[in-house]
């Protein structure tokens, strides 16, 4: 296949990429992504699929003007970029928020730590640790339903004793 062919048979969907990502037809990125598509051509392994890879090719470059300067100077001119600072959050957690959230933390673990040792082991390898039941439950020894209903159990006291941080 040529690359005209390639051009042609490719048009409407990175047209279609290009206006998802942008909310606009940009031709000048249309060229952009067939240029890459061109210039890497010798990179494209045809163990894939052509059209996956042009679209890949369209996505990254419709990323690529999203995060580009010119592109945030032409969406915000000049004297509206210092009200767009002003109402801009800080990043870094406020110091307050962040203790409040430690003394929750704590406050969490010292209930689970309370807990039975059936229910807490029940909730620990589940919702900490991130286990299925089913791989729980065979850590545990015990079967799925028995898992299941400790770990409800473990919740209604846990939400018992957080009830005033929830």
């Amino acid at each position: 296949m040529n690359f005209k062919e390639i051009i042609n048979s490719n048009r409407h969907n990175v047209k279609n990429i290009i206006k998802l990502f942008t909310k606009e037809e940009n031709e000048d990125l249309e060229q952009e992504v067939y240029i890459k598509v061109l210039k890497n051509s010798e990179k494209y392994e045809e163990k894939g699929n052509l059209k996956s890879w042009i679209n890949t090719i369209a996505k990254n470059v419709s990323k690529d003007y999203l995060k580009s300067t010119k592109y945030q100077k032409e969406i915000l001119p000049d004297e509206e970029n210092d009200n767009v600072f002003i109402n801009i959050k800080d990043s870094k957690p406020d110091p307050e928020l962040k203790l409040i959230q430690k003394e929750r933390q704590k406050s969490i673990l010292k209930a689970i730590d309370e807990l039975k040792p059936k229910l807490k082991d029940a909730i620990i390898y589940t919702e900490i640790y991130g286990y299925s039941y089913e791989l729980a439950a065979a850590k545990l020894n015990c079967p799925t339903g028995t898992l299941k209903s400790r770990i409800f159990n473990a919740k209604k006291e846990l939400a018992q004793k957080l009830k005033d941080l929830l």
